[in-house]
């Protein structure tokens, strides 16, 4: 006798197999349509017609659309409606023709969703929680699509969980990665400004120089995230741009840098900004300057629950898939606004190896997830979905 768990699992993936080749057809309509962030409309449209339920719009061009009772907690699975600035180079029939192209599986994610909550509307008696189908914009671009439907229509949906599975080309096809804990980094731009003296370089010793100290900085700042956070913990510091000076022979009054800093842990994330203002500060007083930092929040780390996780590695093989070695990355996505609300989940889905797949790194104008990666993301989201659901029946 097959238990709860195993039968409603068994009942979403036969409903996920009868809507895959209109998935696939839909995600063949999403990608000749790319939009970009905050201009989802013609996006937001498609998805809403092939919804089950009529949706709502939320934060934007956003959708929420509930699948079961509506005064009952929801488990939700989520996928972004953006496109990327990238001029697509994949030749296929169904390409994107201007500047803007689904580079990052967007597409694909969309797709799934819609697969996943036609399924579940199939059976939406035995649902043990609502599935809510979240389509966030912006997830490529601030204002975060993600961050203001947490705030906001999400909010008040009072999720169980949130999950979501994202299309990695890394990962071997037919396996997912899928691990407890941090999964992906937080992000912070930081901007730098050190303030020295002008003079002219024939005359160094008149002035205060704002280049050589914005140097040391730069190179005492790389030495010190080793030296503040724990070689065991994942933290990286970038300074990415220099700007000082118009002329060769006179040091300038001002020099400027930026970069980001990503950590999956947020106690390291505090760490590292009060690291970076002492640096700088200290530095470039040491040259005769003033150094001043800002920051620009950014996403938060983004942590898996350990339950859910757990739970939906048990039920992975039902949907034939395996378990790839453990992935984390320094790469960070704005589904970690949704930690914040509630337990939430991503799993990464692996695409090298797929048939006829040729691997790129995601944002890459020749990147194609294979139309059988549809089907792949359902079925895990439908596992995942369970796994979440049954978890909140039981506790």
């Amino acid at each position: 006798m097959h238990s709860p768990t195993e039968e409603l699992l068994k009942a979403l993936l036969d409903g996920v197999e009868r809507e895959l080749p209109g998935a696939i057809e839909l995600r063949r309509r999403l990608h000749a349509c790319p939009e970009l962030a905050h201009q989802e409309i013609e996006t937001s449209r498609l998805v809403s017609e092939a919804l089950p339920v009529e949706a709502a719009a939320a934060a934007g061009t956003g959708l929420l659309a509930r699948v079961g009772a509506a005064d009952v907690p929801p488990v939700a699975i989520r996928a972004e409606l953006d496109g990327l600035p990238v001029q697509e180079q994949t030749g296929v029939e169904f390409s994107a023709r201007g500047e803007t192209m689904h580079a990052c599986g967007h597409d694909v994610h969309m797709a799934a969703v819609v697969a996943v909550a036609r399924a579940a509307a199939a059976v939406a008696e035995q649902l043990p929680a609502p599935l809510l189908a979240v389509f966030q914009p912006s997830e490529e671009a601030y204002p975060s699509g993600a961050k203001l439907l947490a705030e906001g229509a999400l909010r008040e949906q009072a999720p169980l969980a949130i999950l979501a599975a994202h299309v990695h080309p890394e990962l071997p096809w037919g396996s997912v990665a899928l691990d407890p804990g941090p999964v992906n980094a937080s992000f912070d731009a930081v901007e730098i400004e050190i303030v020295g003296r002008q003079t002219h370089g024939a005359y160094p010793h008149r002035g205060a120089d704002p280049v050589l100290a914005l140097s040391a900085v730069v190179t005492s700042l790389h030495a010190l995230v080793g030296r503040e956070v724990s070689p065991l913990h994942a933290a990286t510091l970038t300074i990415a741009t220099l700007q000082a000076g118009g002329a060769d022979n006179v040091i300038p009054a001002v020099a400027r840098a930026g970069g980001a800093l990503r950590a999956h842990l947020q106690d390291d994330r505090e760490r590292l900004r009060a690291m970076v203002e002492r640096a700088v500060t200290g530095v470039a007083a040491a040259y005769g300057c003033e150094g001043t930092v800002g920051f620009v929040a950014g996403e938060p780390p983004l942590e898996n629950d350990e339950q859910i996780v757990q739970r939906a590695r048990a039920l992975l093989a039902e949907p034939g898939m395996t378990l790839a070695p453990a992935w984390r990355s320094c790469g960070s996505d704005d589904f970690a606004f949704f930690g914040e609300l509630c337990p939430v989940a991503m799993a990464f889905v692996g695409l090298e190896g797929a048939p006829g797949f040729a691997v790129r790194p995601l944002h890459h104008p020749e990147l194609l997830p294979p139309e059988e990666s549809v089907g792949a993301v359902a079925r895990v989201l439908a596992a995942m979905y369970v796994a979440a659901a049954r978890r909140s029946v039981e506790m």
